[in-house]
């Protein structure tokens, strides 16, 4: 039988700022080899998010797809906020022939990846044009299979490091996520806009066909890492002595470690947890629609958004990073809270000026530097609420949370911009953010019991 779980105190996230680090030793922290490891996989990572979300959306918006069908369909992104249901599996069930040679957390990893990369395959070859069908089920492939990499990812970063650590760790990852992003987003308009016939006008299946296939090549990143990658330590458990220990191990225990070492301070957590990114996820959904009707071109949107963009998020991840190491989590999740709201006005205001490049990269500036401080801090604090004993079956709890509510509200944000406007929608993304800063202040004042 599989074996049993053992719990653990997990160290409970910061009520105070921990030891001060110079600013040398917490820069040189980013060239240690669990860093560099998860840059490359949080290439791995980020890839497959935007080609069944945000480059998506704009390709069947330019293939004439209607913005409400198009914010339905996002709820494809669900697969992410249901992790939680096979993060069990994944955190303890050993896969045949492949945990033998490569460990439990590089073996399901692996799988994953091949599984996004045969998604991809799928969707580059479906035209949305003569049946959503097909490309809709091979990007809930694609997702799933990401969903699965992210819960044996994170468990594999959070046994990497110890907790000081992880914010770290958080803001390499993030590097790696974003610049994949600028692959699966500048670099796919790039080569579909390349790769089109100049007399031919319109949607060209062809190029996009060509772009998702290159884009399937690129989880060779990902592969290659887990090959050479090593299994990181974990605990020798107890066999179980039958299903119903194992069972009970694997998906009640870490739920119940959880609600035993917060209590009734387990909802404020959750609730934070689940509201802190909802202004970023609810407008990114209608982002690229948005491009697309102010008459934004493929190379302009890929230079500004994606590449210029990502840099700039790249930035805040790195000083997110940096500021939890010196300030302590729940500071850097405050800032990020504050500016996230804040720079989604700054659609609002975008939205009246046309077709304005100059206008776009200031935006762009200030949005993407927020998302990355917030984004740093969020993954730090995350992990900090985790026990190392359920590594991945909680963070993927506390990942699909973060998730669930933003993502089945974006399902409507095409509607709600048909029938009010882009204006009114990101101010209304903007208000989302306010709940949020009361739960961290309040979540600040929260402390694991031992």
């Amino acid at each position: 039988m599989p074996p049993s779980t053992v719990s653990a105190p997990a160290a409970p996230p910061e009520t105070s700022p921990p030891p001060r680090m110079s600013w040398r030793q917490a820069w040189r922290v980013y060239l240690e080899p669990a860093s560099l490891r998860m840059l490359a996989l949080g290439f791995s990572a980020g890839l497959p998010l935007l080609l069944v979300l945000g480059t998506l959306s704009f390709r069947l918006r330019e293939a004439g797809l209607d913005r409400s069908t198009i914010g339905y369909l996002s709820w494809v992104g669900l697969a992410y906020a249901f992790k939680w249901c096979w993060a069990p599996l994944v955190d303890r069930l050993p896969l045949p022939l492949l945990s033998r040679w490569l460990g439990r957390r590089r073996s399901w990893l692996l799988l994953s990846q091949l599984a996004i990369a045969a998604g991809l395959v799928g969707m580059a070859l479906s035209d949305p044009r003569q049946a959503l069908g097909p490309i809709v089920w091979c990007a809930l492939m694609v997702a799933f299979a990401s969903a699965t990499q992210d819960i044996a990812l994170d468990a594999y970063r959070i046994e990497s490091a110890d907790a000081q650590h992880q914010g770290a760790l958080a803001a390499t990852y993030q590097t790696g996520y974003r610049l994949a992003m600028i692959w699966a987003g500048a670099g796919v308009l790039w080569l579909a806009a390349r790769a089109e016939l100049g007399a031919v006008s319109g949607y060209q299946q062809a190029a996009w066909q060509w772009a998702y296939l290159v884009m399937a090549a690129s989880m060779a990143v990902g592969v290659l890492t887990v090959l050479l990658s090593t299994e990181p330590a974990h605990r020798v458990l107890p066999p179980s002595r039958n299903l119903a220990e194992w069972l009970r191990g694997a998906l009640v225990e870490p739920f119940a470690d959880f609600l035993r070492r917060y209590g009734k301070q387990a909802v404020l957590v959750l609730a934070l947890i689940g509201m802190y990114r909802i202004s970023d996820v609810v407008m990114g959904i209608m982002a690229n629609p948005f491009y697309v009707d102010m008459g934004y071109t493929k190379d302009e949107v890929a230079a500004v958004t994606k590449v210029y963009g990502v840099i700039m998020t790249l930035v805040g991840a790195f000083l997110g990073g940096a500021l939890a190491m010196r300030w302590g989590v729940m500071r850097v999740l405050m800032l990020g809270a504050v500016l996230s709201a804040c720079s989604n006005l700054l659609f609002a205001w975008l939205g009246g000026h046309g077709h304005d490049v100059t206008a776009l990269v200031l935006v762009i500036s200030a949005d993407n530097l927020s998302a990355g401080v917030a984004s740093a801090g969020f993954i730090a604090y995350l992990s900090s609420l985790t026990n190392v004993s359920y590594s991945a079956t909680q963070y993927a709890l506390f990942s699909s949370m973060m998730l669930l509510a933003p993502k089945w509200l974006a399902g409507f944000s095409g509607a709600f911009v048909d029938a009010h406007g882009y204006t009114s929608f990101f101010i209304g993304t903007a208000l989302l953010g306010l709940p949020v800063l009361l739960l961290v202040w309040l979540a600040s004042r929260v402390s694991a019991r031992a």
